[in-house]
């Protein structure tokens, strides 16, 4: 079997079997082919496209070339929950509470950010004292014991998708939905979960733009899943606005602590239960969609969910006193105004210019070298529909900086001002089972 045989055959738009792929991708991590042959290969997928087949074939090897992580010692059926990405998004905080304080086991292990804010292991660094290290057997008690533990990744999870997508950014194959779904999945299934929920982004701050293309992600992803025996269902959500009002790091965990203390943020508390929804319904604890919505909105209104959020901060060594005095969380040195410049409703907001924004004030990198602020951010005080007046702030920066005319710049003009009223945001678009 020869690479170059393989190259030519996804060139003309053929099918790859199982074994072609196996021996591309074994090759690849053995170091026998070289980056120069799989780059033409992510071309050559990037024009032709895959079969479902070969998807979930590249999944399946991608899967295999490290760390398959075993959770059979932790008790009851695992469900993981997975975001493609946005502004904002800090359902993780709401929803893994959500789903242990009714009863299903989340096992979570989540990455570090690159961009917008840092990732969730950012963002739980924040609260003081918080251990995203922990050893497997530390991971799998807490698990066993409070139904809830967040780690970072092992370093050897899906390595041959670390080599795959460091080639495809510096060879414009990144926007390449199977290889986007085997990038995601691989990395979903080698942690171990039985079912899986995935939150898939649409709009101007999500990966994919259009409604189409994340249909056709989401589509993707679900099939590898029941092919490769998760169960796995996708929600498909709006990213046309930041989720909730608070971008940056502690300023997110501040804001989900506040929704689980019963804080009316529609939007961020309506996608949280929505998914915690799909999760309780995978692992069989409710028995439809009304009974498992209607149970969890009473578990975040009577304190259950936030008592297992404190219990998550507690067991991995966390200053519990911060989330019960958010004024203890860190903060920044200025708080300063984004006014706005004329009147009307606001029609829009380009999400990922206010992401841009927040990056710039320290709460994202741009290399992965940056080191993350965690007091720094952005706070809404407007959004999609609501009326604004000449002078009227818009938003908030917090910053570590006086002087931040540029980033004022930048998010007085992510929003879009019109003299009529706009259409209601929809929340959820539609979900892939």
């Amino acid at each position: 079997m020869r690479m170059v045989d393989i190259i030519a055959k996804k060139r003309n738009g053929e099918a790859l079997t199982e074994q072609e792929i196996t021996f591309f991708i074994g090759g690849y991590m053995k170091e026998n082919i070289p980056d120069y042959q799989v780059s033409a290969l992510m071309m050559a997928i990037y024009y032709q496209g895959m079969t479902q087949e070969e998807t979930a074939y590249l999944t399946k090897n991608i899967v295999a070339s490290g760390d398959i992580i075993d959770l059979s010692p932790i008790e009851g059926h695992k469900v993981d929950k997975h975001s493609t990405g946005g502004v904002g998004d800090k359902t993780t905080f709401i929803v893994g509470p959500l789903v242990a304080a009714a009863g299903i086991p989340v096992a979570k292990m989540s990455g570090r950010g690159l961009g917008h804010t840092g990732g969730t292991i950012d963002k739980l660094e924040s609260i003081p004292g918080f251990k995203v290290e922990l050893t497997n057997q530390q991971f799998i008690d807490n698990v066993n014991k409070y139904k809830l533990s967040v780690v970072g990744q092992t370093g050897n999870l899906a390595p041959a998708d670390k080599k795959l997508y460091a080639l495809r950014d510096v060879t414009a194959t990144v926007d390449s939905i199977p290889l986007i779904a085997s990038s995601i999945m691989s990395k979903k299934i080698a942690s171990g979960a039985d079912s899986i929920v995935l939150d898939v982004k649409t709009g101007s701050g999500a990966f994919m733009k259009s409604f189409e293309d994340s249909k056709r992600l989401a589509k993707e992803m679900v099939t590898i899943g029941k092919q490769l025996d998760r169960q796995t269902i996708a929600v498909i959500s709006d990213m046309n606005q930041p989720l909730g009002y608070e971008i940056g790091n502690a300023n997110e965990v501040k804001e989900a602590v506040e929704v689980l203390q019963g804080k009316r943020v529609e939007d961020l508390r309506e996608l949280a239960i929505e998914l915690a929804a799909h999760m309780t319904l995978v692992a069989g604890v409710y028995q439809d969609y009304t009974e498992a919505t209607q149970s969890l909105e009473k578990l975040i209104d009577n304190g259950e969910a936030f008592h297992c959020f404190k219990n998550l901060i507690k067991a991995q060594g966390g200053d519990i006193a911060v989330v019960e005095d958010l004024s203890k969380l860190p903060g920044s040195s200025y708080k300063v105004e984004v006014k706005s410049v004329q009147k009307g409703y606001i029609h829009e907001m380009e999400a990922d210019e206010i992401g841009v924004a927040a990056m710039h004030l320290g709460a994202g990198r741009a290399t992965k070298d940056d080191e993350i602020n965690h007091g720094v951010g952005i706070t809404l005080q407007k959004k999609i529909g609501d009326y604004v007046e000449q002078g009227d702030t818009l938003a908030i920066l917090n910053s570590d900086e006086e002087n931040v005319e540029h980033i004022i710049h930048i998010v007085k003009n992510a929003y879009g001002i019109k003299s009529e009223k706009p259409n209601n945001q929809k929340m959820i678009y539609e979900v892939i089972k």
